[in-house]
């Protein structure tokens, strides 16, 4: 039987929906769990082999909620060559910023969603905010492998940034 570890909906010191409460709850709840995921996925990399990370279904007395979790096989082999990679991410993030990401849905002071915005669009953003100057060089040096992550995790995103990032090149150079 595999074991599962929940990582949580959404980085710890982040707004998020809440359930009972937030109008639309469960898309946005769900949106912000796939942000997370990627969100991971940039800070992190993909999940070694044994691992996955899932979106988990929890039961309330107000409904369900999802949160992101992170399943590994039953096999020592697995669990063994996965270990570094468990640890950091069953800590999860504590930001968005912290993988380059702005949060996928904006709330204001009383908790209502000001702003929601698609998965893609998400990733997208964060590929432009981790990307390289204009020299190659990245200002950060972390955002060189979070950059990097989401490429090779988002191919259809990561045309999208490029496409937006060479537009951004030709209108300055005219």
């Amino acid at each position: 039987m595999p074991h599962i570890i929940d990582i949580g909906g959404t980085p710890a010191n982040e707004n998020c929906a809440q359930l009972g409460q937030t109008d639309d709850f469960e898309r946005l709840n769900r949106l912000e769990v796939a942000a997370y995921k990627a969100a991971l996925i940039g800070r992190y990399g993909p999940p070694p082999a044994g691992c996955e990370l899932v979106e988990l279904r929890n039961p309330h007395d107000f409904g369900r909620y999802f949160t992101l979790g992170i399943r590994i096989a039953d096999e020592d082999a697995a669990i063994s060559a996965a270990a570094d990679y468990i640890e950091q991410v069953e800590n999860g993030l504590g930001s968005w910023l912290e993988a380059g990401f702005r949060a996928p849905v904006s709330y204001d002071d009383a908790g209502k969603p000001t702003e929601v915005r698609e998965l893609a669009d998400v990733i997208v953003s964060a590929l432009l905010i981790t990307r390289p100057a204009r020299d190659g060089v990245f200002d950060i040096p972390q955002n060189a492998a979070i950059h990097q992550h989401l490429v090779d995790a988002y191919p259809s995103a990561a045309a999208i940034a490029a496409s937006r990032m060479t537009d951004a090149c030709a209108g300055a150079a005219e």
